[in-house]
């Protein structure tokens, strides 16, 4: 009995301290995301359109597939896609967990092997790059910043430093996307509940001197803290 005693005492005090780090996580989540890092960029010099978006969890980054700065196509040709033509004019990049970008197509396929390792520095990362034939439709998920040249190139160089590289090329994942528009790629980083998919996404754009939050662990931390650089209202 003082055995079956000590034991559910232990599960209880492991369950008590699961509870309080989660709700420490969300406030830290909350209160550095609402400290800004760099200023807001309001110039004439802005003509660059970008887009974060997010699908209810994960954002990602929507770029011209080519202007005059970056044509991404030199880096992802049309051809290694499987139904990508010269139509498509944007590109949407995301960075995040291998095993689940690859071994969880659906929420209902999640193992708790994969969240663990996602969760505690145990796995790899990859670049999920998809094509796009426009630009993004703007909602509560989705908006518009417009950059300078200067700092879109410093963007670009941010986004390109995340693909791992062997002899200076990227690394394609062979296996297949989720559409007929997306390709896998090696990435640098290891994911963590402190580095996680919107933290890459907040990292990218700080890194690129564009005001957001300190700390973006989840999307609503990344579309909050952007929302003095939007350059267009919000379509209801």
């Amino acid at each position: 009995m003082p055995f079956l005693f000590r034991s559910l005492k232990f599960v209880l005090k492991l369950l008590l301290g699961f509870v309080a780090f989660i709700i420490v996580y969300f406030l830290c989540a909350q209160g550095l995301s609402a400290i800004k890092v760099n200023t807001q960029n309001v110039s004439a010099e802005n003509t660059i359109p970008i887009y974060i978006k997010s699908n209810g969890v994960h954002t990602d980054i929507v770029v011209p597939a080519t202007n005059s700065i970056v044509n991404w196509r030199d880096t992802f040709a049309v051809n290694t896609f499987e139904k990508v033509d010269s139509t498509f004019q944007y590109l949407s990049f995301g960075w995040g967990d291998k095993g689940f970008y690859l071994d969880t197509p659906t929420w209902d396929d999640l193992k708790a092997s994969t969240a663990f390792k996602a969760l505690f520095f145990m796995s790899n990362t990859a670049m999920h790059v998809t094509y796009r034939k426009k630009e993004p439709q703007l909602n509560e998920d989705c908006v518009q910043l417009l950059i300078s040249e200067e700092i879109y190139k410093k963007l670009c160089t941010e986004i390109s430093s995340s693909f791992k590289r062997a002899d200076s090329k990227i690394q394609l994942i062979a296996l297949p996307g989720y559409g007929d528009n997306d390709n896998f790629y090696e990435a640098e980083g290891t994911y963590s509940f402190l580095k996680t998919c919107n933290v890459w996404t907040g990292q990218c754009l700080k890194n690129s001197d564009i005001c957001v939050g300190f700390w973006t662990p989840f999307d609503w931390n990344v579309l909050g803290s952007v929302s003095d650089n939007v350059s267009k209202s919000v379509n209801q």
